[in-house]
């Protein structure tokens, strides 16, 4: 798991060290540097998937020194799958630290802490690495193995997904592509990739523990993600076939109840809400003990109870062993985490959450921290109060 990331003149953050739990929650007003962090994550994924930042093992004597052996053409590929970020000009902070024009990213991870730095090269989409280290220790002072060791990250390698805001909507057909769904079970940044993943996957076993949906018809992954969808829609169930002939898949839903059993409804003639949540319940369902998922605010189109229903889905995974990283603006997900704490589906440790606001040179983090009861020990000015400043206004 991920324990802390450090952005250094990357983008709003001149130099901050943002801790991460199982759980953890971004939140803030709009451009204050929460989805930055996801991309920044993302970033890294993406240029050590396509080969930009692989790293080997480090020899003897590159353990002792603490590091990497070869960063001769490697680097921070911008441009992706997973996150556009434009050139060396857009992510470099504005009044940036030091002499040289240098972003920097370190991710402390268990008893290991691993450290790159890239020249912001101002009209590159590229920036190639100066510097990676991984030190002897880590923050918490946990010594390293003896002896080579492998360098790679296990959040490099580790099931993955990331949902972007701009997500599916209704439509009569969704790719049918096996490499992405069903070879390397990535859902797509936009969900496109959910309803072949799921076609393929239905019967697969959702394992014993939080996830589990009690009222779910069997343990099989479909009929799973049909009961979390029916906490949203009360009685709705989904299917998802190939198209004969085809290289794209269908989805439909059906309903109990007075639209009538049996007849199969398009998503276009269905609420927005269900399609557009659908790749974040398949994405939790689908995590296993390691995986991390990035999510951007999981509670667009929903109603306020399905927004908690969300936290509550979210609070499952990451108690079943998954790392779930969400930006949100909801206070009923908020709530729900709370909730999630209070009902102990996962600890007060395990449950992060970070403000995000302004300083006049970027962006300043504060961590407002829950306990066993749910309660939150500080609410900083603009921290979800939006309503209690309203209600003031209207009885004043």
């Amino acid at each position: 798991m991920i324990d802390r990331l450090t952005l250094h003149n990357y983008k709003a953050f001149r130099h901050t060290e943002i801790p991460l739990g199982s759980l953890t929650l971004l939140t803030g007003l709009n451009s204050s540097g929460k989805s930055s962090v996801l991309q920044a994550l993302a970033l890294l994924r993406q240029s050590y998937e396509s080969g930009d930042l692989a790293l080997s093992a480090l020899t003897d004597e590159g353990h002792r020194a603490g590091r990497l052996t070869d960063i001769t053409g490697k680097g921070f590929l911008l441009n992706g799958e997973l996150v556009g970020l434009g050139t060396g000009d857009d992510v470099l902070h504005e009044d940036f630290a030091g002499d040289e024009e240098r972003v920097g990213f370190t991710v402390d991870e268990g008893p290991y802490r691993y450290n790159w730095t890239g020249a912001a090269e101002r009209e590159q989409n590229f920036l190639p690495l100066v510097g990676a280290e991984l030190p002897d220790t880590s923050e918490g002072g946990q010594e390293r193995p003896a002896g080579p060791v492998a360098v790679t990250p296990a959040f490099f390698t580790a099931p993955f997904q990331y949902l972007h805001a701009d997500r599916i909507s209704p439509a009569e057909f969704y790719p049918r592509d096996h490499q992405v769904a069903i070879g390397r079970g990535f859902l797509g940044v936009r969900g496109e990739h959910t309803v072949n993943f799921l076609r393929h996957h239905a019967d697969d076993t959702v394992p014993e523990g939080p996830l589990r949906h009690p009222k779910a018809a069997s343990d099989r992954l479909i009929d799973q993600t049909v009961a979390w969808l029916g906490d949203l829609c009360p009685g709705v169930d989904i299917q998802a076939e190939a198209i004969k002939g085809t290289d794209a898949v269908s989805l439909s839903y059906g309903f109990q109840g007075t639209l009538g059993a049996t007849k199969r409804r398009r998503p276009s003639n269905v609420g927005f809400g269900l399609t557009y949540v659908l790749p974040i319940v398949v994405a939790c369902l689908s995590a296993r003990p390691g995986s991390l998922i990035l999510l951007e605010n999981p509670e667009a189109h929903l109603h306020p109870q399905g927004q908690t229903r969300m936290a509550t889905l979210a609070a499952s995974a990451a108690a079943q062993g998954a790392q779930v990283i969400t930006e949100t603006h909801s206070d009923h997900v908020l709530n729900g985490v709370r909730l999630a704490v209070k009902q102990g589906r996962i600890t007060p440790e395990q449950a992060v959450l970070h403000y995000f606001r302004g300083n006049g040179t970027g962006a300043e983090v504060v961590t407002p921290r829950v306990n066993a009861d749910g309660r939150i020990d500080q609410w900083p000015a603009g921290f979800f109060d939006e309503l209690e400043n309203t209600l003031d206004q209207l009885i004043a």
